[in-house]
């Protein structure tokens, strides 16, 4: 790797990532180096910077291009491709986010639908599908509140990131506020 020893460890940690991520570590690596970089860089000057091959570079780009977390741009006088990040962090995490449930959630609430909706033959098979339900639901609440979150502002869903464990005090003044008899419940249970 010709790097800076800051921008290496980077890049090396990042690739050593992206393999717990279920990505190729060259890929990480490359992804890391845009991240970094001053400017746009092209394959040529990715090649050289990593130490990888041509081919795998080529591929790991199509693959962050795939998941559009690289741009494609043209510099003026020049015909060869050069790639990026978007500037915007939470753009990058906007779009990871929405890549991972199109490829990973999406799917799988679709398998469970169509395997809740076949009729249960066996005893074993209504106890899969009660367990499914339960999958099921919790994947579908996750979609929902993903469906809500990404309407947030960058600012909003920065507030609400930072509220932490806030979050609960505000739901017990609101248990407290409604009577809610879960709440109440809970306080008799105490003996309070």
């Amino acid at each position: 790797m010709h790097l800076p020893p800051l921008i290496q460890t980077f890049v090396l940690h990042f690739g050593e990532m992206g393999s717990r991520w279920g990505i190729n570590r060259t890929v990480g690596q490359i992804y890391a180096l845009l991240f970094v970089a001053e400017r746009p860089l092209n394959a040529d000057e990715i090649v050289e910077r990593l130490g990888v091959s041509r081919s795998n570079v080529s591929m790991g780009l199509k693959e962050l291009q795939a998941w559009n977390l690289v741009r494609l741009q043209h510099m003026p006088g020049d015909r060869r491709d050069y790639f990026a990040t978007p500037e915007d962090i939470w753009q990058i995490v906007r779009t990871l986010v929405e890549e991972r449930k199109k490829r990973e959630i999406d799917p799988t609430l679709t398998l469970l639908r169509e395997l809740l909706m076949v009729e249960a033959g066996t005893e074993a098979e209504r106890h899969a599908q009660a367990r499914l339900r339960e999958m099921h639901d919790l994947f579908e609440l996750f979609a929902g509140w993903y469906a809500d979150v990404r309407r947030l502002d960058t600012e909003r869903l920065v507030q609400l990131l930072t509220l932490g464990s806030k979050v609960q005090k505000v739901l017990a003044m609101k248990d407290h506020l409604t009577g809610l008899p879960g709440r109440l419940v809970r306080r008799t249970d105490k003996g309070e």
